[in-house]
């Protein structure tokens, strides 16, 4: 599912990152890789904050949609 489906406070997993190569490389520059760890802590105006390897990142919708997590 992607990361905007995701539960606040919930950890999950990265499965996939999809989009074009220069977008999976900047999702990879912020911690987004195949296998870590991503928790929603919030959603506002449907753009997201979520905590990947101890930092709290603010993505949008867009993204996070790309982000695939269980």
């Amino acid at each position: 599912m992607p990361l905007t489906m995701a539960q606040s406070g919930v950890q999950s997993i990265i499965h996939e990152i999809h989009g074009r190569d220069e977008t999976k490389r900047f999702l990879e520059s912020l911690g987004f890789v195949i296998g870590g760890n991503v928790t929603v802590v919030s959603e506002i105006g449907g753009n997201m904050i979520v905590n990947v390897k101890d930092t709290r990142i603010a993505i949008s919708k867009s993204m996070a949609n790309r982000i695939m997590v269980a």
